[in-house]
C-alpha cells in the first residue's frame, strides 16, 4: 500500500488552539481560556467532593487529547463539572466584556467568581455571555456544568449514538471549542453581515452597533503589486446599511479565491474583516438545464462528504493546522466543494476554505428522538416519500415534541447568522435521509428569506417534497446504478454516493467495520473509484447533472470508507488519480 505522507501527529499546546478563533469579526482584545481545567464526572444525585483530575479543554473528556485517564464516559445521568482559575491582566478590560463558548456538548450553566452568569442549551451552538458586572482585574474563577442527554431526547444530538456503530458514532460531552473572552469600549459594532453584488458591482454591509447614532468609517484594502495592502475604497456610514462601489474587482471562485480585507472603526472600536466578490444563484446552461451557477456561469461542483471526525480528538481536532491541512490534501485532490455533514466547525475551517478556494455546503445539525429507520431507509429507499407537513409525519421522523420543532428552527436561524459571512458557503442542506424531518417546504422558505444569496438543498436524499417545493432533486446512489434523468423545473445534484471501503491495517477503529462496498486491495480500490467516475458520473452530466459528493473523506470508526484513514496517515487512493478524475467533471458551455 502507498503510504502518503501527511501531518498525521499534529502539536497540542499547553494552550490548544491558541489562534484568534473569528477571522470575520477580528479585534485586538483576545483571552484565550483554554488549557488545564480541573474535572469531575458525577452522578445527578450525587454530592460534589472534590475534583477528579485534569482535562485539557476544549477536547471532550472521552477524547484521547482530553488527557483524562481511561476513558471517561459522561452519560445522561452525570454531571460534568469544569473549574479553573485565570488571570485577567492590567488594562484588559474595558467598557463590556464578553465571554464566549465556542460549543459546549449539550445543556450547561456558567459561573463567575461564584455567580451565575448564563445558561445555554444546544451542543453545537456557539453563544456568549456579558460577563461586565461580574469579571475582575487579576484572578477569576469560572465553572461550568454540563448534563449531555446525546440521543436519548428530542434535542440536537447529530450523529451521537449511546448505542454507536456503523453510521452512528461514540457520544462525546461537554466543551469542545475554544472558550474565550473579549472585552471593547462603551460605543462598539455589535455585529456586520456583508453581502457582495458582483451585477452591481458594490458591497451591501448591515451593521448593528452599541450606539446607532455613532458612524462607522470603512476601508477596504488590496495588495499593490509589490505586495502591499493598500485602501482601494473609504467610505463613513451614518446610519445602519450602507453600498460601497466596487469598479474594479476580481471574482471570488475555487480558481481564482480572491479575498478582500474590509476594516471598520467604530469611536475606538476596531473590527477586521474580509469579503469575496462572487455569486451563488440558479443558472439555465446552453441546453436549457438547470444547474448550479457560480459568477452567473453553470459550475459543476465535485464535492467530498466530511463528518469533521478524528482519531484523538473526536469532534474536536487536534489544531487549526490540521483543519488546514484536511482543506489543502482535498483541494490538491481537485475537489472544489466539501459538504460538511451534520457539523459547525470552528471559524477558521471556513476562513481556510475561503483562502484555498473550497466552495461548502453547510447542513443544520440534526435532532429528534430515536431514528426509525422505516422511515428514514426503508420506505424511501424503496421510492415511498413521507408528506412531513402533518402530526402523523412529525411522529413518524422522531419531530413529535415541538419543543424538538422549535429548537430546530431557533438553531437553523443561530446557524445561518454565525456563517453568513463565509464567502465559500454556497449551499445550506436543510434536512438530511429524513433524520427529524418536518415542514419542509416552510422551512426552506423561510431560509430563503433569511439569506436569499445562497443555494438550498432542502432534503438532502428523500423524502421529497415535490417539483414545486425545492430547487433541486437531491440523491442519494449506493447500491444502485447511477441514472440521471433531466428535470424540467429542477438542478439534479448527487449528494451522496460511492462510499468505497478498504480495510487498512493498523489505522482501523476496531476490527468491526461498515462500508458500501469493500475492496480487498489499494489498486482494487483505485480501479473501481475510476470505474465509477467514468462509467456512470462523467456520462450523466451532459444529462443534468450538477454536482456529486463523494462519501467521504476520512474514516470514522467502524466506518472504512474514507479517502483517507481515521488517523490521516494512509490516503487510499493516489491523489494524482483523483485529481485527474475531478478534472474532468465539467458542464459544456
Amino acid at each position: 500500500m502507498k503510504t502518503v505522507k501527511l501531518p498525521t501527529s499534529f502539536e497540542v499546546g499547553e494552550i490548544p488552539f491558541d489562534e484568534y478563533p473569528r477571522p470575520q469579526f477580528a479585534r485586538d482584545s483576545f483571552l484565550n481560556l483554554n488549557g488545564k481545567w480541573e474535572y469531575a464526572i458525577l452522578k445527578q444525585n450525587e454530592k460534589f467532593e472534590s475534583y477528579q483530575g485534569e482535562i485539557l479543554v476544549p477536547f471532550s473528556p472521552e477524547s484521547l487529547l482530553s488527557g483524562v485517564k481511561d476513558g471517561a464516559k459522561v452519560t445522561p445521568d452525570d454531571v460534568l463539572y469544569y473549574h479553573r482559575t485565570f488571570e485577567v491582566p492590567a488594562g484588559f478590560l474595558k467598557a463590556h466584556t464578553f465571554l464566549h463558548f465556542d460549543a459546549v456538548d449539550m445543556i450547561c450553566g456558567v459561573f463567575l467568581n461564584k455567580q451565575p452568569v448564563g445558561n445555554h442549551t444546544g451542543g453545537y451552538m456557539p453563544f456568549c455571555l456579558d460577563v461586565t458586572n461580574f469579571i475582575v482585574e487579576g484572578e477569576n474563577v469560572i465553572d461550568v456544568v454540563v448534563t449531555d442527554p446525546s440521543d436519548s431526547s428530542y434535542h440536537t444530538h447529530a450523529k451521537q449514538s449511546l448505542k454507536r456503530g456503523g453510521i452512528w458514532y461514540t457520544p462525546q460531552s461537554g466543551i469542545w471549542q475554544t472558550v474565550w473572552l473579549e472585552s471593547v469600549p462603551e460605543v462598539y459594532l455589535k455585529d456586520v453581515t456583508i453581502v457582495p453584488d458582483i451585477d452591481k458591482k458594490q458591497v451591501h454591509i448591515k451593521f448593528e452597533k452599541s450606539n446607532e447614532e455613532a458612524p462607522v468609517l470603512i476601508v477596504v484594502l488590496d495588495k499593490d503589486e509589490e505586495g502591499h495592502k493598500k485602501p482601494i475604497v473609504q467610505a463613513a456610514c451614518k446610519g445602519s446599511e450602507v453600498d460601497l462601489d466596487m469598479p474594479e474587482f476580481e471574482l471570488w471562485s475555487p480558481e481564482n479565491p480572491k479575498l478582500y480585507d474590509i476594516h471598520f472603526l467604530v469611536g475606538t472600536d476596531i473590527v477586521h474583516s474580509y469579503f469575496g466578490m462572487r455569486k451563488f444563484s440558479w443558472v439555465k446552461d446552453k441546453n436549457g438545464i438547470i444547474r448550479m451557477g457560480l459568477n452567473n456561469k453553470p459550475y459543476f461542483q465535485t464535492g467530498v462528504l466530511d463528518q469533521g471526525y478524528w482519531s484523538d480528538g473526536m469532534l474536536t481536532p487536534p489544531s487549526y493546522e490540521a483543519l488546514a491541512s484536511d482543506v489543502r490534501m482535498l483541494k490538491s485532490m481537485g475537489f472544489n466543494m466539501i459538504r460538511k455533514h451534520i457539523k459547525i466547525e470552528p471559524l477558521r475551517w471556513y476562513y481556510e476554505c475561503d483562502k484555498q478556494g473550497v466552495l461548502v455546503w453547510q447542513d443544520m445539525v440534526t435532532g429528534g428522538t430515536k431514528y426509525k429507520m422505516m422511515y428514514i431507509g426503508i420506505l424511501p429507499f424503496i421510492g415511498i416519500h413521507i408528506k412531513d407537513n402533518n402530526p402523523k409525519a412529525y411522529k413518524k421522523l422522531a419531530r413529535e415534541a415541538q419543543e424538538s420543532r422549535d429548537e430546530f428552527e431557533r438553531e437553523v436561524k443561530i446557524t445561518m447568522n454565525h456563517l453568513k459571512n463565509c464567502v465559500s458557503l454556497s449551499t445550506w442542506v436543510a434536512f438530511n435521509e429524513g433524520w427529524g424531518q418536518f415542514d419542509s417546504v416552510r422551512i426552506v422558505n423561510e431560509m430563503k428569506q433569511l439569506d436569499p444569496t445562497r443555494l438550498i438543498d432542502s432534503v438532502s436524499g428523500w423524502n421529497d417534497q415535490g417539483k414545486k417545493s425545492s430547487d433541486v432533486k437531491s440523491l442519494h446512489i449506493y447500491f444502485k446504478p447511477i441514472r440521471i434523468h433531466k428535470e424540467k423545473r429542477r438542478c439534479v445534484i448527487l449528494s451522496e454516493f460511492g462510499g468505497y471501503s478498504l480495510k487498512t491495517k493498523g489505522h482501523m477503529f476496531s476490527t468491526k467495520t461498515f462500508g458500501y462496498k469493500v475492496f480487498r486491495t489499494p489498486e482494487k480500490l483505485a480501479e473501481a473509484y475510476k470505474k465509477l467516475y467514468e462509467k456512470r458520473i462523467i456520462p450523466n452530466i451532459k444529462k443534468g447533472l450538477s454536482a456529486t459528493v463523494y462519501t467521504q473523506v476520512s474514516d470514522v470508526e467502524e466506518e472504512i470508507n474514507g479517502l483517507v484513514t481515521y488517523d490521516r496517515a494512509v490516503v487510499k487512493i493516489p491523489v494524482e488519480l483523483v485529481k485527474s478524475i475531478n478534472d474532468r467533471l465539467k458542464i459544456e458551455e
